[in-house]
């Protein structure tokens, strides 16, 4: 039997439950021991799942591997990763190694998780990540729990969403008092 996919999500996430734009309250808590966290879990991913507004953000983001002499570590990976990227909006995805998919995307991804193949990580991609969440589909959730309250926002849990028990198998202090939690479902 082979062995499925593992579908890792991770959020920068303030105590209050925020995750939208975390480019305005996530840089002055982000330091060395952040950044190593976050490369462990992304180079740890053998393809990127994400939703429309974080594919579009990191397609404008990411230079493209050829336009420097050296490309570092992350831009390589960013760039070279296969991407899946949801969207019923987008008609077509240029950024290098991009795949989209249309229509259905928890039976397509349902579909591509049961292949064979190793960890697909998501990051933002909030949308994504609660239709994840409910259809039981994501193997660990990773939060780095921020220690402000930002008020408004989008936030992970939607006030009408369905009960997830979890199960808390990891977490980590970072000296800014930023929280490194990592869960999975109550019943793995």
């Amino acid at each position: 039997m082979i062995p499925m996919r593992k579908i890792v999500a991770s959020e920068f996430i303030s105590l209050d439950g925020v995750v939208e734009a975390p480019d305005q309250w996530h840089f002055p808590y982000f330091n060395d021991e952040m950044g190593q966290a976050v490369w462990a879990t992304m180079s740890a991913s053998e393809a990127m799942l994400i939703g429309r507004v974080t594919y579009e953000g990191f397609a404008a983001a990411w230079p493209a591997t050829d336009s420097r002499e050296e490309p570092d570590e992350m831009v390589q990976f960013m760039n070279k990763t296969p991407k899946l990227v949801v969207s019923n909006t987008l008609d077509t995805v240029e950024w290098e190694n991009s795949t989209l998919i249309k229509g259905d995307a928890i039976e397509e991804i349902t579909k591509i998780k049961q292949g064979p193949g190793g960890v697909i990580g998501v990051t933002g991609s909030v949308t994504l990540v609660r239709a994840l969440l409910a259809a039981g589909l994501v193997d660990e959730l990773r939060l780095l729990v921020h220690p402000i309250v930002v008020g408004t926002g989008l936030r992970l849990f939607a006030d009408e969403g369905p009960k997830l028990p979890l199960k808390l198998v990891d977490s980590q202090t970072f000296q800014t008092g930023v929280l490194n939690l990592t869960y999975v479902p109550a019943d793995a």
